[in-house]
């Protein structure tokens, strides 16, 4: 197959005509030729040469003008030239062997079959000459394109050594068919689960990056159920995996936790993009398999599984590479809050328990409101539509509520420096018991988030404390 038209374009000939000035057969390969089958765009380019990929990098850079310049990684044999707003990657074709004990790999130089025969997969298994005399001619020793046809995932050799020999590639094998909706073929999948136990020589980072690949991903329930019917899941999220199953006793069992928490991330990401919401998604429950109780009158119970998850966030956090910054506490606050709306729609949806609510979440309370209608998976319909319908009157009761109380960027009428001024006081409890008064009255509506009533209020707190000013008001 010719596919001269697909990379008409002239970085491609420039490589060509570069490569044919040094005798070197090139190749464009990998991801940029999937996605070309895929229609989707891509600004990284890896080119493979028969010899050395620095010194055809070095001449493409050379030729290209004032101001460009290879970036050579000798270790690795590799180069990198930019141009615009283009990366492009050069290495010389290899074959590749393994130790048991690592995924970095004894490289020597190959053909270009060997180079083909040592990637993960099929689909990225093809190349694009860019030679003149064979301009656009695709080289497909495993059929690939078949494979992106037919929506498979498969390695090109056996995928016991495939994933032995670079257990992150078991990684990209599931992020691969939830980025792209992609089947993993029965004896690779099969392969995936003998080498389970593989996955503990790559580093959290490495795993971390895969997983938020498929956090960002139009249906990231798709990885996470691959991930734990292959047994991966054990292994980088323990947490997760014990989440899975349905207990019972007396004849009553508990929903299969681990399967509603995939629904509520699928529900989030089909309204929100923004991916720690759907890591708050994925954790808002992590904490019922070491709460869940058997009670014979109430049944199975979670009693303050929110907080309790909120305090196991750090620690998941920092064992998989998460960041450990205003992400993870994000993530933590929606945890530990992701209750107070359905409490709620429970109850009596008062003007005080909304304004703690705004107060608690802040800025975030539109992400929290998010999480917590995600989390309505019942297939009772009539059940949904009410627990619905009071969300929306909770949203209306916010709107109102913040348009006048100003409560999401709530700043106290009177500070703390101001109480000690008045009072003559240093830091000391009473401040606080002043402040914490002044507050609690806004957020139950006592008094108005206003200065004059926030400063009758702060006199009325200090004369039950014994307090005396010794300033005028300011």
């Amino acid at each position: 197959m010719n596919l001269a038209d697909k990379i008409n374009q002239p970085v491609f000939h420039h490589v060509g005509n570069v490569a044919d000035s040094l005798s070197r057969p090139c190749y464009v390969v990998g991801g940029y030729v999937r996605d070309i089958f895929l229609h989707r765009h891509s600004k990284d380019i890896d080119f493979v040469t028969v010899g050395s990929g620095i010194e055809v990098a070095e001449a493409v850079a050379a030729t290209l003008g004032k101001g460009c310049q290879a970036h050579v990684f000798r270790n690795f044999g590799t180069a990198q030239v930019k141009r615009h707003d283009l990366e492009l990657e050069f290495v010389g074709a290899r074959r590749e062997s393994y130790s048991r004990d690592s995924r970095k790999p004894i490289v020597e130089d190959g053909t270009l079959d060997d180079d083909l025969s040592r990637r993960d997969f099929t689909i990225n298994a093809m190349a694009i000459c860019v030679n003149a005399a064979e301009f656009g001619e695709l080289i497909d020793p495993f059929d690939g394109l078949a494979d992106l046809d037919d929506q498979l995932i498969r390695t090109p050799l056996d995928p016991d050594v495939t994933f032995s020999d670079d257990p992150l590639r078991m990684m990209r094998a599931i992020r691969f068919a939830t980025q792209l909706g992609f089947s993993i073929v029965p004896e690779t999948f099969d392969a995936i689960a003998r080498n389970a136990d593989r996955i503990g020589i790559i580093s959290r980072e490495r795993i971390a990056d895969e997983l938020m690949k498929i956090m960002a991903s139009p249906m990231p329930s798709i990885g996470w159920e691959l991930l734990a019917k292959c047994g991966l899941l054990i292994h980088i999220l323990p947490e997760l995996d014990a989440m899975r199953g349905v207990e019972t006793v007396n004849g009553r069992g508990h929903k299969d936790n681990f399967y509603h928490t995939l629904q509520v991330v699928d529900n989030v990401a089909r309204k929100s993009k923004n991916v720690w919401l759907r890591w708050a998604a994925l954790f808002h429950d992590i904490a019922k398999p070491v709460t869940k109780r058997w009670d014979a009158k109430l049944g199975w119970t979670f009693h303050n599984h929110n907080f309790i998850g909120a305090r196991m966030i750090p620690r998941i956090f920092r064992d998989m590479r998460l960041p450990m910054n205003e992400k993870m506490k994000y993530v933590q606050k929606m945890v530990e809050l992701h209750m107070r709306p359905i409490a709620l729609v429970e109850d009596v949806v008062t003007d005080s328990a909304v304004r703690r609510m705004i107060f608690d979440a802040a800025d975030d309370i539109d992400d929290l409101m998010t999480l917590c209608e995600a989390d309505i998976t019942s297939k009772n319909e009539a059940k949904v539509k009410r627990f619905l319908d009071n969300f929306a009157l909770v949203r209306r009761k916010m709107t109102e509520l913040e348009e006048r109380d100003r409560i999401r960027c709530f700043q106290p009428p009177v500070s703390g420096e101001e109480i000690m001024e008045i009072f003559g006081l240093r830091p000391c409890r009473e401040v606080g018991t002043i402040k914490e008064a002044i507050k609690n009255a806004i957020l139950d509506g006592v008094i108005p988030n206003e200065r004059a009533a926030a400063l009758e209020l702060m006199h009325d707190e200090a004369r039950r404390l014994g307090l005396s000013p010794v300033s005028d008001t300011l």
